[in-house]
């Protein structure tokens, strides 16, 4: 018997008298990079218990988590004590939702009560919110265990993922290289098995990004189907309202977990449930060869690194083979560079709040230099007026009605996640300095937003799925954007494009050698 086969029997033996078994029921669950929905199933079927997941989840943790740092808090005792009182309930024959006892995770940008939260910030080292962000809420009503709030960069505004009170998360493909951000620690937990599921946000490209560093899917809801109630949690006495940029979403280890993570925190904040209800729309179709399909998968207005451009082409060999309805060339009126620079001018409005005066005077220093162009952008946002915000956001709402009539003719288009897969970790400050090595030349940090733009601006949903590894072995991720509102179908479409590609992977950095 294998040494991880001992320690489950060790686990496992105390408990499973003890809880009702269904008639029938299998016992060939492997919990180790489970589903979330299998792992639901076990529960239900009584192969596994709540505490049984939790106890095996933070025995991983232990193990592996020393060389990913994955988490910013755990939270071991009070997880196992809610995953032993979900197991009691059950044997009660009451659930609490659709979610129960299931071990989670929660990005550290989400205030959750009685558990510190602090945005990676050291000015919020010792905050402990007294209430949940909205999301947050809806996980624990449905009966979700918390295990641990997972790292990101300070105040979510970077892709990479590292801050002064809980350092660097590494990537479980490769631990010199970053995980992404700014749900990077999110990201690697996923990967690692270190949770089921992870509550993680996205503005520039947070949730997506990490995805396709780390080899998971992630979900980028359209704006404002998940309350932002309580994301970047202010101290006493501050509010911060909803906007038009950050959502939250999922990350998971399949498709259909993204479905069944979204459905719980989707839909109106109880004050205006009052007025509306909100369900997920079917997808709009069933199998790959009923989508019409539109495609981008390079442009010279952000080409890709040569290793990504590789596994993108052998990906579409695979689609056209599968007999898939393909169409290339972006949508009437898009263009890609000026969307690109109205996302650039509004979230660099939105984050002026938090850039400091000393920032603003190294941009300053920037304006005849190197980076003068990002420096003169950067600052005309962080000075603008009210009419200046107003008329970018017409130009944004203009994006959206262009996919919105794109979205007639086409059920999803497909494009890359970012031109490199997963680069060497680099702290250096400050971080629009940083360049990146492309395997045909340097290439400027800023050159890894561009694809994530679209969806963005628009605030439609896209949803990464993994479609393969480069030659170095770094898993590669597939954007599908979705119609304004049909977040269903952009995940239904990452469901059917993993059965062509294998979808998760396990890292070698976290496999079971024994």
């Amino acid at each position: 018997m294998k040494r991880r086969d001992l320690l489950k029997a060790s686990i496992t033996a105390p408990y499973l008298a003890r809880f009702p078994r269904a008639r029938g029921a299998g016992t060939s669950f492997d919990p180790d990079f489970a589903t979330a929905g299998r792992a639901l199933e076990a529960m239900k079927a009584g192969v596994i218990s709540s505490r049984e997941l939790a106890e095996l989840i933070f025995t991983r943790i232990r193990r592996f988590n020393p060389q990913i740092n994955a988490f910013m808090t755990l939270r071991e005792d009070e997880a196992l004590a809610e995953a032993r009182k979900a197991d009691e309930v059950r044997v009660q024959r009451k659930l609490m939702g659709r979610l129960h006892g299931l071990p989670v995770s929660v990005k550290d940008a989400f205030a959750t009560a009685g558990i510190r939260s602090t945005a990676g910030s050291k000015s919020l080292e010792n905050f402990i919110p007294t209430d949940d962000a909205m999301a947050v809420a809806k996980l624990r009503q449905s009966g979700a265990v918390i295990v641990g709030k997972t790292n990101l960069p300070e105040f979510s505004q970077d892709i990479q993922s590292f801050n002064e009170l809980a350092g660097t998360t590494n990537n479980p493909w490769d631990i010199t290289r970053t995980c992404g951000g700014s749900t990077g620690g999110g990201a690697a937990a996923i990967a690692s098995d270190f949770s089921y599921l992870e509550l993680g946000s996205d503005s520039a490209g947070s949730i997506r990004i990490p995805a396709h560093f780390c080899g998971v899917f992630g979900h980028k809801s359209t704006v404002h189907l998940v309350s932002r109630v309580g994301w970047m949690p202010p101290l006493p006495g501050e509010f911060r309202g909803p906007n038009d940029w950050s959502v939250a979403g999922p990350l998971a280890r399949s498709a259909d977990d993204l479905k069944l993570m979204l459905e719980v925190i989707a839909g109106p904040v109880p004050d205006e449930a009052i007025a509306y209800q909100w369900s997920l729309p079917a997808p709009r179709a069933r199998t790959l060869k009923e989508y019409r399909l539109g495609f981008v998968l390079d442009d010279p207005f952000c080409p890709l690194a040569p290793e990504t451009a590789r596994v993108h082409a052998s990906f579409l060999d695979q689609l056209r083979q599968a007999g898939a309805k393909l169409t290339e060339g972006w949508p009437a009126s898009f263009d890609p560079e000026h969307n690109g620079e109205v996302f650039r001018f509004l979230t660099s409005a939105f984050q002026a709040a938090n850039t400091g005066e000393e920032q603003r005077k190294d941009l300053e220093s920037e304006l005849h230099g190197q980076f003068a162009t990002y420096a003169k952008e950067t600052l005309a946002a962080v000075r603008s007026t009210y009419e200046e915000w107003e008329r970018h956001c017409v130009e944004r709402l203009k994006y959206r009605r262009v996919w919105q009539e794109y979205f007639r003719r086409f059920d999803a288009f497909l494009s890359p996640t970012a031109i490199l897969p997963a680069f060497p970790h680099d702290r250096s400050q400050p971080r629009y300095r940083r360049m990146l090595d492309s395997g045909a030349g340097r290439r400027p940090y800023n050159d890894m937003f561009p694809w994530i733009t679209a969806a963005g601006l628009s605030g439609c949903p896209a949803t990464v799925v993994p479609i393969g590894r480069t030659g170095r072995g770094l898993p590669v991720g597939l954007q599908v954007i979705g119609p304004f509102l049909e977040d269903g179908t952009p995940i239904h479409l990452a469901s059917l494009i993993s059965e062509l590609t294998g979808g998760f992977e396990v890292p070698p950095a976290v496999k079971d050698k024994n």
